[in-house]
């Protein structure tokens, strides 16, 4: 391993010990480290069970994989959103942890950049700029909850990117969050907006992550406007390898659907996304998370009223669909589904939006 590639959470127990060993360092030295980052989720500076010396060895040669540049609290209180940009390239991404009274969630990105160029989605809008590691993405969960007086015990893989198009990192990244971190399985959800190969793969996993599609549309027409990969992975095939996640690892599949007035939010689309999904052959039946639109600058589209999303959940719930209404939090930061996106700093130095949004 260079030691370019090495970053504070790039590393496991094995690599730890490896490092140590280069060090003349005795192995405990190794799970002390480990210690500290995965099972007390504290800085490496904290870390006091270690030699003063030896930490400032160790946190010098196992840098921070990202500077954070802007972090943003909700009005509330309950949502903190960091920028962060990469040391190595400067890329930047954002994170979002979500606290309740007992615990909290962090809404990780998986890319720095979309390559999927959802019509209403920011981050696609701007292009592909490239896929995390496997350590910058437990980083961002280890960080966040480093701010949280409430344990972080779930995360997902909705922040900025398409996860199945980053496979190999992503999945090294759900089973560091597993092993490491202790973090459970059905506790960690991976949200897709349908890389069929990739959920093929997921179906072969021996963790039994949650699946999380999004369909936005209940007819192909609709969807390929709104999400082009449809050309390629029809609904048809999305629901298939949906089925196929479900049975192997005998967990629900929930289906997010972003409403847009006047697009994709009247009863009769309600009706038809209802038909297709009883049709749908998943383990436990099909579960859909309506998402009002939020806001975004690269789109011109809204959200129905609040009663035209409750409407179209009743219709769902009529035909025997499971349906609720996703509380939005953060929008007043730009946290919310659909609004993160990388913000390079003006001549200032102050963050400036870009259109990067996933």
């Amino acid at each position: 391993m260079s030691t370019t590639s090495r970053t504070r959470y790039s590393l496991g127990v094995d690599e730890l010990a490896a490092l140590a060993e280069e060090w003349g360092e005795p192995k405990y030295r190794a799970q002390q480290i480990f210690e500290a980052l995965y099972r007390l989720r504290i800085p490496l500076e904290d870390a006091t069970n270690l030699p003063k010396a030896f930490r400032t060895r160790a946190s010098g040669a196992l840098p921070l994989a990202f500077d954070i540049v802007a972090k943003a609290t909700s009005s509330d209180g309950e949502t903190d959103r960091w920028l962060y940009e990469s040391v190595r390239d400067r890329a930047q991404v954002e994170t979002v942890l979500m606290r309740s009274e007992t615990r909290a969630s962090v809404c990780v990105s998986s890319q720095a950049g979309c390559a999927m160029a959802c019509t209403f989605c920011a981050t696609g809008q701007a292009g592909f700029e490239r896929h995390l590691d496997a350590g910058e993405i437990v980083e961002q969960v280890v960080r966040a909850g480093h701010g949280s007086p409430q344990p972080v015990t779930h995360v997902v893989y909705m922040g900025m990117g398409e996860p199945l198009a980053n496979y190999d990192e992503v999945w090294t990244s759900i089973e560091r969050l597993h092993g490491d971190l202790g973090i459970s399985a059905r506790h960690l959800t991976i949200s897709t907006v349908g890389v069929v190969p990739g959920m093929v793969r997921l179906a072969k996993e021996r963790l039994p992550v949650t699946l999380a599609v999004s369909l936005h549309a209940p007819d192909d027409e609709l969807r390929s406007q709104l999400v082009p990969l449809n050309a390629r992975y029809p609904i048809a095939a999305v629901l298939d390898a949906a089925a196929e996640v479900a049975g192997a690892h005998g967990r629900r599949v929930s289906f997010e659907y972003a409403c847009i007035a006047g697009v994709n939010d009247t009863l009769q689309q309600a009706g038809a996304l209802a038909r297709l999904l009883r049709a749908w052959q998943g383990v436990g039946g099909a579960h859909v998370n309506l998402i009002p639109l939020n806001p975004t600058s690269g789109f011109s589209g809204r959200a129905p009223t609040r009663a035209r999303v409750r409407a179209f959940a009743e219709r769902l719930r009529e035909a025997g669909i499971g349906a609720t209404v996703r509380r939005t939090r953060g929008v007043d930061i730009d946290a919310a589904c659909g609004q993160l996106r990388s913000r390079h700093p003006t001549a200032d130095g102050t963050p400036a939006s870009t259109t990067m949004e996933p």
